[in-house]
């Protein structure tokens, strides 16, 4: 049972090593944002600053807020004493769509995760840092596609598109392995094509992808951008509450449901 004070470094060092920034450049690490000596014992997680944040911070009686992207944030309008931390790409890649355990849980995942795209970047320094993937490999029991796009939209709110795809490329009810990847392009989707995907589940559909589907006859389901995030925040909002000695309040604005 936790019982000593718990303070907002307490929180940044457990979602550094959760997150993994340590794959990051230093730029793209996030960390705290803005520091504070007050206890921390409820958290608030945005995605962005919104127009009536100064109302919801106060009305969620928070010691800390959590900003996925913090870069038009009014400081001066918030308490001084508010510590606030941001974390943009590690957050992406770990907690959206990408190389997500949580994600693949609720998706059903029968085994091990394979990842699938890597991405390069360097350092401060120039030196190159080992690629991370941006992408999983998911094998699923099999079932029927809008079984499969039913669980997908219980757990995104709904979803942007869906195609069942075609040919062997397609889902089948046979089928059972699921690529879940930040990004569509041409490559990625040719590679999970050779990797025995017969759905690509990614946040928003690209053009750039678009021969690659028809080449392959792939079964897409795009769940949307916004969407993919914002079960990305409820996701890290059960993370903290899991580990540590701290309460969460998220903050979620009502998105329409596309179908």
């Amino acid at each position: 049972m936790h019982t000593s004070t718990f303070f907002i470094n307490g929180l940044a060092d457990f979602l550094q090593k959760e997150l993994s920034v340590e794959k990051f450049p230093e730029t793209e690490q996030g960390g705290i944002y803005y520091p504070s000596k007050r206890p921390v014992k409820r958290v608030g997680l945005a995605l962005e600053p919104f127009p009536q944040l100064y109302d919801w911070v106060n009305e969620t009686q928070i010691d800390a807020l959590w900003l996925h992207r913090p870069w038009k944030i009014d400081l001066p309008s918030l308490p001084p004493d508010l510590g606030i931390l941001s974390h943009h790409l590690p957050f992406d890649e770990a907690l959206t769509m990408g190389y997500n355990r949580r994600l693949a849980d609720q998706l059903g995942a029968t085994g091990n995760l394979q990842p699938i795209g890597y991405k390069k970047s360097a350092d401060g320094s120039g030196k190159t840092l080992p690629p991370r993937p941006i992408g999983m490999l998911i094998d699923i029991n099999p079932q029927e596609f809008d079984l499969l796009l039913d669980r997908i939209k219980t757990i995104f709110d709904g979803y942007d598109r869906a195609e069942a795809g075609y040919g062997s490329g397609g889902w089948q009810p046979d089928s059972y392995r699921v690529a879940v990847v930040g990004a569509m392009t041409d490559a990625l989707v040719r590679e999970a094509d050779e990797k025995g995907a017969h759905l690509y589940l990614t946040g928003a559909y690209r053009k750039a992808g678009q021969q690659a589907v028809d080449d392959t006859g792939m079964a897409v389901i795009a769940a949307g951008h916004r969407r993919s995030e914002e079960r990305g925040i409820r996701m890290l909002a059960e993370l903290i509450e899991e580990h540590l000695p701290v309460k969460c309040a998220v903050h979620e604005p009502v998105v329409a449901i596309k179908l």
